[in-house]
């Protein structure tokens, strides 16, 4: 059985049983979108806040039309960026998505909770650290929520606009929106949110096992390359290069390792070479067979 490293958990994504792998994945729809929905009925919605993406527009909708859930008006709201998405969003992330978008509705429709906290500054950091773990373990799956993530793929798909770029465009639309609907202190308040479940998000994704570049100059480059070919069982790529003063020829080690793995590393080439130059740089993703996230979408 093969593993790959997707975060803070672990799970076996080639399995023998596909119906296990896709258990697993529901269950991190469904607990996600819980999670989620606690987050947004029970501090967002108290506290007058907003949110990113759909779930930011739904909660504009509530407070325009309180009688309307805000489940029910994320669940509409969908429905056509759905229909647009069919031809273009791959297969099975479409169809984990509408499961991740159906279950997300639910919740946001049935789950009634209050977390009441009167400090609003508090309120913005928790509600940011539940709803981003939640969202964090929906994205962990093979589809999402829906709303902006879909939207996203279609846009980068049919008109090469960046998967970043339209979730900036949508929720600056949705923090304009803020201005005029709610106050300026809970606009910031709702920034505060937005940052604290970016980062939670990320680190439920991503977790401590973040890919790191590394490159490494040393004369002893040769030992050094096996050392990590054979302990740490990475790949390692050599490439030619010359020193800018003497223009003597140097041979220049590049390697990706997760962020684990770095320390060990790093002692290795000390030990081998304790005057190698090493560059550490973080990596946004990495695409490949053997240490790469692969788009499921």
């Amino acid at each position: 059985m093969v593993e790959k490293e997707r975060g803070i958990f672990t799970f076996p994504l080639q399995m023998a049983n596909p119906g296990v792998q896709m258990l697993w994945n529901v269950l991190l729809l469904v607990a996600g979108g819980v999670v989620c929905a606690v987050a947004v009925n029970g501090i967002l919605i108290p506290q007058r806040f907003l949110s990113a993406g759909f779930t930011g527009a739904s909660l504009i909708i509530h407070y325009l039309v309180p009688t309307v859930s805000v489940g029910i008006i994320y669940f509409l709201i969908n429905i056509p960026v759905f229909l647009a998405g069919w031809s273009l969003v791959g297969r099975r992330f479409f169809c984990y998505s509408i499961a991740g978008m159906v279950i997300y509705s639910f919740a946001l429709t049935v789950i009634d909770v209050d977390i009441s906290i009167d400090n609003k500054i508090l309120s913005a950091l928790l509600a940011g650290i539940i709803s981003g773990s939640g969202s964090g373990l929906m994205l962990k799956s093979y589809g999402s929520a829906g709303g902006t993530d879909i939207l996203a793929v279609i846009l980068q798909k049919a008109m090469s606009i960046r998967l970043g770029s339209t979730a900036l465009a949508i929720n600056c639309v949705i923090l304009v929106a803020a201005s005029f609907l709610i106050s300026l202190e809970d606009a910031l308040y709702t920034l505060v949110f937005l940052y604290v479940s970016a980062y939670f998000m990320n680190l439920v994704v991503v977790g401590f096992s973040k890919r790191k570049a590394v490159m490494i100059i040393s004369d002893h480059w040769e030992k050094i390359s096996q050392e990590i070919l054979k302990k740490d069982r990475r790949g390692v790529t050599i490439i030619e290069g010359a020193g800018g003063y003497r223009r003597d020829g140097k041979q220049i080690i590049y390697s990706i390792i997760t962020f684990q793995d770095l320390p060990q590393l790093k002692r290795m080439v000390s030990e081998i070479d304790p005057n190698a130059f090493v560059v550490v740089m973080d990596t946004l993703e990495v695409m490949g067979a053997r240490i790469g996230n692969q788009p499921h979408w």
